[in-house]
C-alpha cells in the first residue's frame, strides 16, 4: 500500500523522480496509485489522459515537492 506523503508507494524520492523521468512507468504507477486512494475517477483519467500534459507535470511536482497532481480527490 501508499504511504501517506509519499508517491509511487512510498519508494525514496530519489527512485521517485527516476521512475517519473520514464514516461510509460510514470503514467502506469500514477494509475495505480491514483486507484490505490480509492480515487476511482482520477485514475480513469490518469489512465486516458496521463501521457500528455499531466506527464510533464508530474515530473516537474516530484521534482519539486515529491508528489504527483493531484486535481481530483474522488
Amino acid at each position: 500500500m501508499a504511504s501517506k506523503g509519499k508517491d509511487y508507494f512510498g519508494l525514496g524520492r530519489i527512485v521517485s523522480i527516476i521512475l517519473a523521468i520514464i514516461p510509460v512507468t510514470s503514467w502506469l504507477l500514477g494509475v495505480c496509485t491514483r486507484f490505490s486512494e480509492k480515487a476511482v475517477v482520477a485514475g480513469l483519467l490518469r489512465l486516458f489522459l496521463g501521457w500528455n500534459i499531466i506527464w510533464l507535470i508530474d515530473l516537474i511536482m516530484m521534482v519539486v515537492n515529491g508528489k504527483i497532481l493531484r486535481l481530483l480527490k474522488f
